[in-house]
């Protein structure tokens, strides 16, 4: 039996064939390595990420303050928290939209991914 200490919670946003953002519950297990070269912080929202948008590029998404809920192609919709990572790799597509779910500025960790990098995630499906 795992123990869930080796893992944190993730969600993923992806692309179906049919060009859709969809969503899936899982897990990254911790001290793993991920192969990155850069991360920045952000507490800012530019005018176009308040739009439906895909992701520019396969990243995660560390939430350090602040709630804010997702929105994916079919109306279906989830809650990022600290203690939850994104892993954006809708980068074709519709994309997704989000809007904040309380007054705290939304305190992100930006992490791209190299274009190589496994992003180490397993589906709750699993």
């Amino acid at each position: 039996m795992e123990n869930n200490s080796d893992f944190i919670a993730a969600i993923r946003l992806t692309t179906n064939d049919e060009g859709s953002c969809i969503f899936e519950k899982g897990k990254i297990p911790t001290l793993s390595s991920i192969k990155v070269s850069s991360f920045w912080i952000s507490k800012h929202t530019e005018d176009w990420e308040k739009n439906i948008h895909p992701a520019p590029r396969r990243q995660y998404v560390v939430t350090l303050k602040g709630k804010i809920r997702f929105k994916v192609s079919d109306g279906s919709t989830f809650l990022i928290e600290p203690g939850v990572i994104l892993l954006a790799e809708d980068t074709e597509g519709v994309g997704h939209s989000w809007e904040m779910e309380d007054e705290v500025a939304w305190e992100r960790l930006y992490i791209p991914m190299n274009d190589t990098s496994e992003n180490l995630f397993i589906p709750d499906s699993i």
